[in-house]
């Protein structure tokens, strides 16, 4: 096991912000389209944490014109150019999955200050 640890070490990024269930990021992705590669944002709450290590995942949740759409974003993928975290959230529960079934205010999170 620590053969697999020492293999995927340098891969992990090291500037990452601390990540928190609730919490509002935008996620800057990488597209590559042709020749040419450009930056895209997706901003939405952050309503699940998987795995560990070099495995890590995000689920990012945003309302698109009434739709809701999830993401699931390995952090330490190369394709991910950044995390900014938008706002804190506060909640008690370590998966937001109830979310999904809410639209509106009744779909926001609480701000922790």
């Amino acid at each position: 096991m620590d053969l697999i640890q020492a293999l995927t070490q340098p891969q992990l990024k090291t500037d990452l912000l601390p990540l928190n269930i609730g919490d509002t990021v935008r996620v800057h992705i990488k597209i590559k389209e042709g020749n040419r590669e450009r930056i895209q944002i997706f901003e939405g709450t952050i309503i699940a944490k998987k795995h560990g290590g070099i495995h890590e995942t995000v689920t990012v949740r945003r309302l698109s014109y009434g739709v809701g759409v999830e993401k699931v974003f390995p952090i330490h993928s190369p394709h991910i150019a950044q995390f900014v975290p938008v706002r804190r959230g506060k909640v008690r529960r370590a998966k937001l999955y109830y979310l999904r079934g809410r639209v509106g205010k009744r779909a926001k999170v609480k701000e922790d200050i």
